[in-house]
């Protein structure tokens, strides 16, 4: 299956789930509405002619306070038909929320984990969303733009 016919096969179920594509990027890019993300997931894996098996990365970017948005990008692969697809959807900054994947792919467990530890994206209906690489007490997110360092941490000096 070809990149245009997976996105007929996304329109035809989910008609206003692409909002704009990326041919120059590798692998091609869909972004994807953010209520659309999971029916959208649950296609490309479930349907016979893709089957998306893989969810090989998840990652959270943030694009700064000036753009006032932050990204959420799945990079999936399905291993019978060796096709690779990326899925990226926009975030309100202010309160980036989105359901995650889990249900679709165990992968997603660490990746929205970390996504939410570093950068404090929340991932609805998330099994277990909680600090990964971070303590539990750890003030902020430090892959955020304008995150800044705390000077101590339980009396430890942080900053140098």
């Amino acid at each position: 299956m070809q990149f245009e016919e997976i996105k007929e096969l996304i329109n035809e179920y989910c008609p206003t789930a692409i909002l704009s594509e990326d041919l120059a990027s590798h692998p091609n890019t869909l972004e994807i509405a953010k209520d659309s993300i999971l029916p959208v997931c649950q296609l490309l894996h479930e349907n016979e002619k893709t089957y998306f098996d893989a969810l090989s990365c998840l990652t959270g970017l943030d694009n700064g306070s000036k753009a006032k948005t932050m990204e959420v990008i799945y990079n999936l692969y399905s291993i019978p038909y060796d096709l690779h697809l990326a899925l990226k959807v926009i975030l309100d900054r202010e309160k980036p929320e989105i359901e995650s994947v889990t249900s679709i792919w165990k992968a997603a467990d660490w990746h929205e984990r970390e996504s939410y530890d570093l950068l404090g994206i929340t991932f609805g209906n998330h099994p277990d969303l909680r600090r990964i690489l971070l303590p539990a007490d750890w003030e902020g997110h430090p892959l955020k733009k304008d995150y800044e360092e705390q000077e101590f941490y339980h009396d430890i000096k942080v900053k140098y």
